[in-house]
């Protein structure tokens, strides 16, 4: 007969220990801070645990591990090669975004070779299908329940019946045995759970849409990206412009790829080439700089734009969209420094155009010439592109896939890139290398 497990009651707010409740702590004299724990050892352990079953790794990693294909190939790729049966998907991102449209149009491209389950809890059938009609996302093996009930549909999983099952959203569902409302920090926990044990079970691959919060963080416990295998984010503008999918989080692939997308009438649509788009309207004057960034593995060519006027109050205004604004104040402060650029007066605008966001500090360089230019009313001397991350002391320092940015401007015809030295190898020949922010601008701007 298995022992026993003794318990006991710790303070939580001295940590003293009693062997039964009192309700008051007899140490500090606080009330209702005894918690019950377990009491643990080696004894116990092995009286109530089993032997664990041991294989080798070289065994475990021979196991093929069988691809649903989305036939997206953005999300394909950001997946690594396909949903894995069995595995649990978030897909997180702004209201209106586009996350149900995404994944309406993720499981009709899968029903038509495997079996689906389309679960809303957030909206109705007919809300549903008139979007799947609007979309042409219409099939016969797609099937479509709502419901609110964890319970429900982890015992539809459990049946078996289906190769992938979309869940809208973890947010919108609870689980009987609790009392507290949907969305509250224990039913997201205690779903997301019992969803994942069904689907492990019988090798369902799960698919659940998650809610952000106003900070854009996912809303509920942090637990819920633990739990999950891979943690997808939709991101951009929700009006207008394109919209990056990146993995967060993924256990059977890389998450250094990333998805973009343009929505149309018909959903979400892949962009083949979003460099040329991006920069398709672009109007070559002061204030204008291409730059080449990095999202994920993928290089992309974007238009940092500044504009730079006098203030009419005491104190200038400073406006970033598409990159910190925090870094923007530190490249000014560092050009008032280190050039003869006199900025203390001056309104600054920074815009990204497209609705991409700039995160890498390569991004230095591009928007320091870019207020340069439109403080001095410069242009640039080349058809060139800019890329460089620029210090304290004005100096320009190395970025990361530094290869991938040049073949990107060579393809979209641009004539040199402007960046800083190469550490070791043969300079490449459209690259035209600056030490310091200063080089920069006297070597490349030039009045219109």
């Amino acid at each position: 007969m298995a022992k026993s497990l003794g318990m006991r009651y710790v303070c939580s707010n001295c940590g003293a220990v009693s062997s039964s409740y009192t309700g008051r702590c007899v140490q500090c004299g606080e009330w209702n801070t005894l918690e019950q724990q377990v009491e643990i050892t080696t004894a116990t352990a092995g009286a109530s645990g089993h032997t664990l079953k041991i294989e080798s790794v070289v065994k475990a990693a021979s196991t093929k591990t069988p691809r649903i294909l989305t036939n997206i190939s953005e999300v394909d790729g950001v997946l690594g090669g396909g949903l894995v049966a069995g595995s649990v998907n978030l897909l997180a991102g702004q209201p209106g975004i586009g996350k149900s449209t995404l994944l309406l149009q993720v499981a009709y491209n899968i029903a038509k070779e495997h079996k689906v389950l389309y679960v809303s809890g957030e909206e109705s059938a007919r809300q549903v299908g008139l979007r799947a009609e609007r979309l042409g996302a219409s099939h016969k093996d797609m099937q479509l329940a709502v419901s609110t009930v964890a319970n429900d549909i982890a015992a539809t999983i459990v049946e078996g019946k289906y190769d992938v099952v979309v869940v809208d959203s973890v947010q919108a569902v609870s689980v009987n045995e609790i009392a507290s409302a949907a969305g509250t920090v224990s039913q997201i926990t205690n779903s997301t759970q019992l969803l994942t044990a069904a689907a492990k079970a019988t090798g369902t691959a799960l698919l659940l849409v998650g809610h952000v919060t106003k900070e854009g963080s996912i809303a509920g416990p942090k637990v819920l990206e633990h739990i999950v295998d891979v943690v997808l984010q939709l991101e951009g503008d929700r009006y207008g412009g394109f919209k990056i999918l990146r993995a967060i989080k993924n256990r059977y692939g890389s998450t250094n790829e990333t998805g973009i997308f343009e929505m149309g009438e018909q959903g979400l649509k892949p962009v083949e080439n979003p460099s040329k788009a991006l920069l398709a309207e672009r109007q070559v004057s002061d204030g204008s700089i291409v730059h080449a960034t990095m999202e994920g593995s993928r290089p992309l060519l974007v238009e940092v734009q500044a504009l730079v006027n006098t203030t009419s109050y005491g104190y200038p205004k400073r406006t970033a969209s598409g990159i910190d604004l925090t870094r923007v104040n530190l490249l000014i402060a560092m050009l008032e420094k280190r050039t003869k650029l006199k900025l203390a007066d001056k309104d600054i605008y920074v815009n990204i155009v497209g609705g991409i966001r700039l995160g890498e500090p390569a991004a230095d360089l591009a928007v320091c010439m870019a207020i340069a230019s439109a403080a001095k009313g410069l242009k640039l001397k080349k058809n060139a592109v800019v890329f460089g991350e620029v210090g304290l002391s004005g100096e320009v320092r190395h970025v990361p896939y530094l290869e991938k940015r040049l073949a990107e401007t060579k393809k979209l015809g641009f004539e040199a890139a402007i960046g800083p030295r190469v550490r070791s190898g043969k300079k490449p020949a459209i690259l035209m290398p600056v030490a310091d922010i200063r080089t920069a601008l006297n070597t490349f701007l030039e009045k219109d």
